[in-house]
């Protein structure tokens, strides 16, 4: 992999990718995000997130938001369960442009009580909204159900009495808490010379205060399968199937990512999308995700359909999981389920916002950035015989947890 990384004496970090385009893409990674809220403070980092839009030392909300659009650029954010990042595609002369709103919103956000009080309501229809998506719901529902009890669990938008009580104090202390500079990586992707990125981010983030603070996330709890169901004023039923997963550095990593996109992974040639879509026409939409995470990880499927129909589609899901903890993926399957997956990943380098962020994650978790050779390398030495271990402990009845959305009479 082509890049390049420096540090700076706050313990920040740039990662650089050189591309050949008059287009470039800069992203600031933060090792913050929902499970790091305290008790009672569900949606906080999420609340933040909108916040740094909002006002800082210097600029207004209009200032802020004009500083990049007015040049054709495009500025956006969103907050995971263990990160929080900005990130902005705009033309190559404006590099520093991009990098010193960033270093404003991110590190001089004033976060006013006018604007808390607005952001609190647009966050209370946002959540209102939430809960008229029940695809949305459920996958949301289904963690807290993986976690139940640990902040692992939570929605990561809030809820609506934890958000209306945030205050500027809560603000302050989970910034002070979790915006650890030797957590925040700022990943660049455009046609610079790497000495003159480095001049950029010197000159506008190495002014800022090492934040150093040690990382205090609470241990994962214990996990007991559960089958739950749940009427809702809904027309279809919707369900989702699924398991804590490995972490992000497990040794069968690989392996389950692997498994996850032959079982019901992206394109329509999965095995849950073949056999419950394309051969009895029963679901328009079935798919299955694997989220790895610091110290554990998701593996879910999910699928809508009518609720007459779900009954079968779950005795069919059931059987692919049975298939695959029975039998070894022969030679031929295995090197196509290893040729598309290693294709799609090569396509998605592509995109390279996702790119760039991707990258950014990757050394803030690993401390490095893989080549494509070295993950398809990976990819290629998982057997048969691992993909049967992964899917027996992964898929086993015992451990797997169900929760079904199903109509009111």
């Amino acid at each position: 992999m082509d890049y390049q990384v420096h540090t700076l004496q706050n313990g920040i970090r740039v990662l650089h990718k050189p591309t050949i385009s008059n287009i470039s893409h800069a992203c600031i990674i933060i090792n913050a995000g929902s499970r790091d809220e305290g008790d009672s403070k569900d949606g906080l980092a999420h609340f933040i997130e909108h916040l740094l839009f909002k006002k800082t030392v210097k600029r207004s909300t209009n200032q802020i938001l004009n500083r990049l659009e007015l040049v054709g650029a495009d500025l956006n954010a969103y907050t995971t369960k263990e990160y929080t990042c900005v990130h902005a595609s705009f033309l190559k002369p404006h590099l520093e442009r991009s990098l010193d709103l960033f270093e404003d919103i991110v590190f001089h956000s004033v976060f006013p009580e006018d604007e808390m009080a607005k952001e609190k309501e647009v966050i209370l229809d946002e959540i209102s909204s939430y809960h008229d998506q029940p695809d949305e719901a459920i996958n949301d529902d289904f963690e807290d159900l993986l976690f139940e009890g640990h902040n692992l669990g939570r929605n990561i938008l809030g809820t609506t009495e934890t958000v209306q009580s945030f205050t500027q104090k809560d603000i302050q202390e989970f910034i002070k808490s979790n915006y650890r500079t030797d957590e925040i990586i700022i990943g660049v992707c455009g046609d610079y010379p790497f000495k003159n990125v480095i001049r950029v981010v010197e000159k506008l983030f190495g002014k800022i205060a090492p934040n150093k603070n040690e990382r205090k996330r609470s241990a994962i709890n214990k996990y007991s399968p559960k089958q739950i169901r749940f009427p809702k004023p809904i027309n279809q039923s919707h369900c989702v199937i699924g398991n804590r997963a490995y972490a992000m550095h497990h040794p069968d990593k690989v392996g389950l990512l692997l498994l996850n996109n032959i079982l019901g992974g992206t394109g329509m040639s999965s095995r849950l999308n073949l056999e419950i879509r394309e051969k009895y026409g029963i679901a328009y939409t079935i798919e299955s995700n694997y989220t790895p995470m610091s110290d554990t990880g998701i593996f879910s499927i999910y699928l809508g359909t009518d609720a007459e129909k779900m009954p079968k589609a779950l005795k069919l899901v059931d059987r692919e999981l049975k298939k695959l903890r029975d039998q070894k993926l022969g030679p031929a399957q295995l090197n196509q389920g290893k040729q598309k997956f290693i294709g799609q990943i090569a396509l998605g380098e592509e995109n390279r916002m996702g790119l760039i962020i991707s990258m950014s994650k990757s050394l803030l978790d690993y401390g490095r950035v893989d080549s494509l050779e070295e993950v398809f390398a990976r990819i290629n030495k998982v057997s048969s015989a691992q993909l049967l271990k992964i899917a027996n402990e992964m898929f086993s009845p015992s451990s797997l947890s169900r929760m079904i959305f199903e109509p009111v009479e």
